[in-house]
């Protein structure tokens, strides 16, 4: 069926043509003028009918294919979608790890902590924790309740340049994830928000704004991160509300931000009213240069979570809230989910003040260490992106390989990593590199063994690039 005459009344919706062409598409698609399998005009076509630009109707097409509304497919148009979209969100945050056992695979996609005695310090807890259970285990957990938790979070940021912070300041989140989706629901306003975000990012952050209906527009980044220029440009652009950035490690190319480049996004933010989230979960172990929190502490909402240092089971983040929105953002969680379990907060206040959360940490990071070199000395030969403290290294392929076929060839051998591709928007630009992570759950000799496996690939680059 072709349906290549539509075209809409855009007067009807307001704001940008591009949103309104692609609210005009929804509605007609959900009210059956558009039945499924239609055929839509080209871009071309439809942009002249309807006086647009090429890239107006183009973006358009974008997002509602992205929505699942359309499907493109090349030499033939753009059609309906067979099947209504689903709701909610249609793509896997991470794929099911798989590490050895029956499968034979090392997985070296997330970092996974080592275990250096997390087991028998949750256990000695959790065996101090059940003596002290009464009334307040049946109730429903408070925000007020977690005051002494977010006293200790203060003093296990102390090894960062935060600025003035207190307990008032901290909002207590299940994860870093679940951090995010709470400071978008603080911050994010209007029917079609938009957030910025780095053109290579955590893949997280344009999941989590999608669910917040908002649009996700990359920006430009070097080897210091967002390019200042081009963050000024997207906000005049766009009218951004939120920007999404990792300082301290860049997630995937571990580059780190100078201060000067800081400053600089700042007093842009500053300009145009923008909030920032500042992205902590992964960071170099100890920071001696300003975060952006402590460089504007009015806008910056600072993530961070135990999962790279502790364990990824606890669930357990937090969120370091602009100056005077605490409250805000304790508001905001209470409506979400009331506050943390009563055995994850008590779990957590235990290992803090035992020291156990510090010790953990410590000998977590010295693994992390001592396999970075691994990784290091057994890769150094490549154009390898790496930081110390950082549990994962970015890898520039050689002449010779594309990621896509490095990641191929990497799973049939055993080994599974990231293509630069996963931290990219659909239709970005993404480089010829991958991410290579490191697995602390592996005995040493076969995480070496999949260094090794992988460092033998990387001499050897297909003669067919089909592989």
């Amino acid at each position: 069926m072709t349906d290549t005459n539509w075209a809409p009344d855009l007067t009807q919706f307001p704001g940008p043509k591009y949103l309104a062409l692609s609210r005009a598409l929804r509605d007609a698609i959900r009210a059956g003028d558009l039945p499924a399998n239609s055929q839509l005009p080209t871009v071309r076509d439809l942009a002249w009918r309807l006086h647009l630009t090429p890239g107006t109707v183009a973006r358009a097409y974008q997002l509602a294919t992205q929505e699942g509304l359309l499907a493109a497919t090349v030499g033939r148009g753009t059609f309906v979608a067979a099947q209504s979209p689903r709701l909610g969100p249609t793509q896997a945050l991470y794929t099911e790890r798989v590490t050895g056992g029956t499968t034979g695979l090392v997985d070296l996609r997330p970092p996974q902590v080592p275990e250096v005695g997390q087991a028998e310090a949750f256990r000695a807890a959790l065996l101090e924790m059940a003596g002290t259970t009464g009334q307040g285990w049946l109730d429903y957990t408070s925000q007020m309740g977690e005051a002494s938790l977010r006293a200790e979070i203060v003093t296990w940021m102390g090894d960062r340049i935060l600025g003035p912070i207190g307990p008032e300041d901290v909002a207590l989140t299940h994860g870093g994830q679940n951090a995010i989706s709470l400071i978008f629901d603080c911050c994010l306003r209007g029917e079609r928000p938009v957030v910025l975000i780095e053109e290579l990012a955590y893949p997280g952050f344009r999941y989590a704004a999608r669910a917040a209906r908002a649009e996700v527009v990359p920006v430009e980044i070097d080897e210091h991160g967002i390019v200042p220029g081009a963050l000024e440009a997207a906000c005049r652009r766009h009218g951004a509300q939120v920007l999404c950035l990792t300082t301290e490690a860049q997630n995937p190319s571990t580059g780190r931000m100078p201060v000067k480049r800081r400053q600089e996004i700042a007093e842009i933010a500053r300009r145009y009213d923008l909030q920032i989230l500042e992205d902590d979960c992964y960071s170099v172990a100890e920071s001696d240069i300003p975060s952006l929190r402590a460089l504007a502490p009015e806008r910056v909402w600072l993530v961070g979570s135990v999962s790279k240092t502790i364990s990824a089971a606890l669930r357990f983040g937090y969120v370091i809230c602009p100056a005077g929105m605490g409250e805000a953002g304790r508001l905001t969680a209470q409506h979400g989910f009331f506050a943390l379990s009563r055995p994850v907060a008590d779990l957590m206040l235990h290992l803090f003040r035992s020291g156990e959360a510090q010790r953990i940490k410590v000998e977590v990071q010295a693994e992390f260490a001592t396999r970075l070199q691994t990784l290091v000395n057994r890769l150094g030969a490549y154009d390898l992106g790496w930081q110390p403290g950082v549990p994962f290294v970015w890898l520039r392929l050689p002449i010779g390989w594309r990621a896509s076929a490095f990641v191929r060839a990497a799973e049939a051998r055993g080994v599974l990593v990231r293509s630069a591709d996963e931290y990219a928007l659909v239709h970005g630009r993404a480089p010829n590199a991958i991410r290579l992570a490191i697995a602390g759950n592996l005995p040493r000799d076969a995480f070496e063994a999949a260094v090794q496996t992988l460092s033998d690939l990387l001499g050897r680059p297909p003669s067919d690039l089909s592989v």
